[in-house]
């Protein structure tokens, strides 16, 4: 079985690196369990002579600015060979760094979980900067790459710091690992598991690396998903709370209540703030701004296809199929499930379950839709927005609508429809040819169609040739 899986693009950007005749300054966020160190590890491994790793603690009780300094020092002896000494001052730290550091050799420096190892120090970001301009900078064949979960606080201490501003190479932003590599992730036997079952698993862990290292291909999907969901011990039962606190620490109560009411649907900003009772105010806006950084929600602006200026009104979409699955599904029988009393001898029981499963699949198809556009003709043409799209009927009985993603280029538009059920009847063409009628279009723009499905399809369908394009879920593990 392959010991690393996927992230060809990245490690490319990545590489292309050291044809640079200077240093190299690198920011790598992403969610929790992504896989953002590993990348950078192998990263080190494939092309580096020399990597040296530091993690900040994670946030406790009473921890100082001390700790985190006692604890790097601990790392920089135990990798150097130096002794372990008392370091009092961020400045010093990154000298005492600075000095193992050998000219000539190929040196990747990883800062893991920055935001905790300079959390308690407001004045982190400035000493690292002076660090970087007056020391690290000197060494050509050094890439210096800042890495956390926080990606709220590398935006605005780096990316967006004064400081820093012109001194990054590279800002890599760790998304899902695609469909295909998902199953690659489980070897052999990845590979002999139906359609189905592979849907079904990440449609509730999302392409996370960490979580889909805990499936057992062996055994079945529902077997899986009741041992790591439903049960005290599974890890995917118990770790929601954990990342939340880990990623936004006294913010996670708020930003959790945030994400919640957006566990059902699409909403915009008014929305969200009427179903919180809360004003559409700053706070609001950071709240959803920093769960956008972290990976949880996306952002689903688009284009007016009217216009083809920017939609009047963003939608917010809980985009993070696992965070997703947990609040629908998993968090309202949490006390039953830490009792052990939630026991049930097929997850199709479960009421909604189809339901709730036909939502997260299309969450997973919208995650997915820069691979889904070459397999409904768009492999041409350059898309200018790729989003959901909705207008409400305003007192226009049967003038709502709402089309799962709808792709649009300069001279057309590819309007698709997602739908997982056991069985996708003739009804599917008359469904979608409403949402066709009620899109406001100009003339001399092009419509096309597309059903990317889970099911057995009705061979009417196909007859018919409505749809332009007819995609199977299996085709999405090619891409």
């Amino acid at each position: 079985m392959e010991t690393f899986i996927g992230r060809e693009p990245e490690l490319a950007r990545l590489s292309g690196l050291w044809q640079k005749k200077t240093p190299s300054l690198v920011t790598c966020r992403g969610r929790r369990r992504i896989g953002k160190s590993t990348l950078v590890e192998e990263f080190a491994r494939r092309t580096a002579k020399r990597f040296l790793r530091f993690s900040g603690l994670p946030p406790a009780p009473g921890q100082t600015n001390s700790d985190q300094l006692r604890e790097f020092a601990g790392q920089l002896a135990a990798q150097t060979g130096l002794p372990t000494l008392g370091i009092a001052d961020w400045s010093d730290a990154f000298r005492l760094l600075d000095g193992t550091i050998r000219d000539g050799e190929r040196t990747v420096v990883l800062l893991d979980e920055i935001s905790w190892m300079g959390g308690r120090d407001p004045n982190f970001p400035g000493k690292l900067k002076n660090a970087w301009d007056l020391a690290f900078k000197k060494h050509p064949k050094l890439v210096l790459v800042l890495c956390g979960s926080v990606s709220a606080w590398i935006a605005e201490n780096i990316l967006s710091g004064t400081g820093f501003v012109g001194r990054d190479s590279l800002d890599l932003v760790l998304r899902e690992l695609p469909p295909g590599d998902c199953v690659r992730l489980w070897g052999p036997r990845g590979g002999r598991l139906s359609v189905r079952e592979k849907l079904d698993l990440l449609a509730v862990t999302g392409g996370v690396p960490k979580y889909l290292e805990e499936i057992r291909p062996e055994l079945p999907a529902e077997t899986n998903i009741r041992d790591l969901f439903f049960t005290p011990e599974g890890l995917l039962f118990r770790d929601f709370g954990q990342v939340f606190s880990d990623v936004f620490g006294r913010h996670a109560d708020a930003r959790r209540t945030v994400l919640e009411t957006l566990a059902d649907g699409t909403k915009g900003l008014s929305e969200i703030a009427d179903a919180l009772g809360k004003e559409r105010n700053g706070h609001l806006k950071d709240h959803l701004r920093d769960l956008e950084l972290a990976g949880f929600i996306a952002r689903d602006g688009g284009l007016n296809p009217e216009t083809g200026k920017p939609a009047r009104t963003e939608l917010y979409r809980l985009s993070d199929n696992y965070a997703r699955f947990f609040l629908r599904f998993v968090r309202p029988h949490a006390a039953a499930i830490e009792r052990g009393l939630f026991r049930f001898s097929s997850l199709a029981q479960l009421p909604g379950w189809e339901t709730v499963l036909g939502l997260q699949f299309e969450n997973l198809v919208l995650g997915n839709a820069a691979r889904l556009a070459p397999l409904v003709g768009l492999d041409g043409p350059l898309v200018l927005s790729a989003a959901p799209w909705r207008r409400a009927a305003k007192g226009k009985p049967g003038k709502g609508v709402q089309i799962d993603l709808l792709y649009q280029t300069q001279r057309s538009v590819c309007v698709v429809e997602i739908k997982r059920r056991r069985e996708i009847g003739p009804g599917i063409v008359d469904e979608v040819a409403r949402k066709v009628e009620c899109l406001p279009i100009p003339g001399g723009v092009s419509v096309r169609t597309a059903l990317v499905y889970d099911g057995e399809l009705s061979p009417s369908v196909e007859a018919c040739g409505w749809f332009d394009h007819l995609v199977p879920a299996a085709r999405l593990f090619e891409t």
